[in-house]
């Protein structure tokens, strides 16, 4: 009799999205996505951070002052979409932790996603989620909050045979 404790496939999706924030050098904001094709094969995943070649360390991280990360920080959907390298992204889905703000919007639009699945939408009313919203409804990019009966998922990295 097989298993019938395994999770969904918006579920695997989702935790791999999650697994990407965790890279993330963010003390404030963790998000990651994962960009998946119409058959379940994942095409890219990335997460929130600096660009490619642009230390951690010599860029800010601070939300407010002088010198703020949000001129300098790629967000996660952007990273996968980039990170895709160029592979056709038409007709996918995107999982992300937090609802696309309308710069990503646009890149997820341009790129041919056709799904968004995300977990928070804590921005709902601001400027940008409204004009990200309305993007995504003219170009018919549809979005659902996923809910699942899944609260977390623990990954135990010990080897079978320390068990």
């Amino acid at each position: 009799m097989k298993r019938t404790d395994y999770i969904s496939w918006d579920e695997y999706f989702m935790g791999v999205a999650m697994l990407a924030a965790c890279r993330s050098k963010d003390p404030s904001t963790q998000v990651g996505a994962c960009i998946v094709s119409q058959d379940n094969i994942i095409i890219s995943t990335g997460y929130n951070g600096m660009p490619k070649g642009c230390s951690d360390d010599a860029f800010p991280w601070d939300r407010e002052g002088k010198e703020t990360k949000y001129p300098y920080v790629v967000h996660a959907e952007l990273n996968a979409i980039l990170n895709a390298n160029g592979r056709d992204l038409r007709g996918s889905k995107l999982y992300v932790a937090l609802f696309p703000c309308n710069e990503c919007a646009k890149a997820i639009i341009q790129s041919g996603v056709k799904e968004i699945f995300y977990l928070s939408d804590k921005y709902a009313n601001t400027p940008g989620t409204l004009a990200s919203k309305r993007m995504l409804d003219a170009a018919g990019v549809k979005y659902t909050q996923l809910r699942t009966g899944i609260r977390s998922l623990t990954l135990d990295f010990t080897p079978a045979e320390e068990k």
